[in-house]
């Protein structure tokens, strides 16, 4: 406890380079929405791709890699045009990659596995899964070796995964040296970065005692970001109307990012937030909110045609910058993105 509460403490006043959110608001009528900010020191170019199924795929461009042919259609959020950071499949399945940099990807117990791709890797388990036990059972099983390219300038893609299905189950995947660890979230209802879930965990647990109504922490670092938003997806009304609950879920999240351009002397890899995304799991709604828009917009799953042999849409974030409501329209078709592998 002692160290729990030196880690909560520290949390007030050590900002982090790679700061992103996750939350998970749980209404009624099965409605269930999940809200991510994407925050980074520098610009990272985000297009969203829609992949319908049977498309036949590979983890990488190594020998022996993982290959499969594709269950499910889904929307991607893709990064540089060359690695899923996140998507969601018409199951309603949805998978988030965030900054962690205590993961340590390969050890003993991935050696001589087939290859993995982090360019690829959400895609696989959104193409192939329809739940989160599904989801367990893949990573339970370790039957791959994961890594990837570097980005911005040689910076270590360190990520863990927030997972969660149509009923609102949720994991959270992080790897350590090698080591698949795959936690139930429970009613824990958000994640951030650092430090690794079970210490997260256990400082919403300390803050939690104090309880919200009193006080809050109230920085920008990801134990902060992590306990505000837990408190308040806890403690917000239960709403079956999915534009209520998308508006209800944008203001948690906002609560838990980083404002534009905000800054701390000395600290010049302080993140901002860039842009945030809303899963509507039961509607198969997936949400776009770049900061420096002017307004939301939204690929509705149901309403596109997923079957094998469809093409792959895309949807060039940069130009369509004036984009509010259903933006189903503004997907092109598409040759599928090259894999940063």
């Amino acid at each position: 406890m002692t160290a729990v509460c030196m880690i909560a403490a520290s949390s007030v006043f050590i900002p982090d380079a790679g700061a992103c959110s996750r939350v998970l608001y749980k209404g009624l009528d099965s409605l269930m929405v999940v809200g991510r900010s994407l925050d980074w020191k520098t610009p990272i170019p985000t297009n969203l791709y829609v992949y319908p199924r049977g498309i036949a795929k590979k983890g990488s461009d190594v020998p022996g890699s993982v290959e499969w042919t594709s269950k499910y259609g889904a929307v991607y959020a893709v990064g540089y045009d060359g690695g899923i950071t996140e998507g969601m499949n018409e199951m309603g399945l949805v998978i988030n990659g965030l900054f962690c940099k205590g993961t340590v990807y390969n050890g003993d117990d991935s050696k001589g596995k087939p290859a993995m791709s982090l360019a690829m890797f959400v895609g696989w388990l959104l193409d192939m899964n329809a739940t989160t036990q599904e989801v367990i059972d893949v990573l339970k099983a370790q039957n791959f070796s994961i890594g990837g390219a570097t980005f911005d300038g040689g910076t270590v893609s360190a990520l863990h995964w927030g997972i969660t299905d149509a009923t609102g189950r949720s994991a959270i995947l992080e790897f350590d040296h090698g080591k698949v660890m795959v936690y139930d979230m429970g009613d824990y209802r958000a994640m951030t970065n650092d430090p690794e879930w079970p210490a997260m965990r256990a400082i919403i647990d300390y803050w939690g005692k104090i309880g919200g109504q009193n006080m809050l922490p109230g920085t920008v670092t990801s134990p902060s970001r992590c306990v505000r938003a837990n408190y308040f997806a806890h403690h917000v009304e239960k709403v079956d109307d999915p534009s209520l609950a998308l508006s209800i879920t944008r203001s948690i999240l906002q609560d838990a990012s980083v404002p534009y351009t905000y800054m701390i002397e000395g600290e010049p890899n302080l993140s901002s937030t860039q842009w945030r995304s809303f899963a509507e799991l039961r509607d198969k709604r997936y949400y776009f909110d770049i900061v420096t828009n002017f307004g939301i917009y939204y690929i509705d799953l149901m309403k596109l045609d997923l079957y094998d042999g469809a093409p792959v849409l895309r949807l060039d974030t940069s130009k369509e910058t004036q984009l509010v409501g259903c933006a189903n329209s503004h997907l092109k078709p598409s040759k599928p993105f090259t894999p940063m592998y």
